[in-house]
């Protein structure tokens, strides 16, 4: 079993940022990839990105050269820096980690960025 806990979303006008955190019950380095997903209404959950338990990294082309996903192991802790924020980031945020093939998910945390 893993649990996780998102934190960080809010409000942000556009041009702004935020970091969010998920914090993992487990160490996460022993957690094959761990990831960050976001939805909005009416929408399939997109992957927005990806970290692997060897340090590689994956970013939908979206966020690309805007979001940064990063983990500190003594925290067991996974964040994504987000940058230069859009309207169209707006959406539930949520952390997924794959261990032993089998999927654990964040309650989700909000980020509503206004134009």
């Amino acid at each position: 079993q893993v649990q996780l806990v998102e934190s960080g979303g809010g409000l942000v006008q556009a041009g702004g940022s935020l970091r969010l955190s998920c914090a993992a019950s487990i160490r996460i380095f022993s957690i094959n990839a761990i990831s960050w997903y976001r939805q909005t209404p009416g929408k399939q959950r997109e992957l927005v990105a990806t970290i692997t338990s060897g340090g590689s990294t994956n970013y939908a082309d979206s966020v690309k050269g805007r979001f940064t996903i990063s983990r500190d192991n003594a925290k067991n802790t996974v964040y994504l820096q987000m940058n230069s924020l859009k309207p169209e980031d707006t959406a539930v945020y949520y952390c997924n980690a794959l261990h032993y093939r089998l999927d654990y998910w964040g309650q989700g945390t909000q980020v509503t960025v206004s134009a």
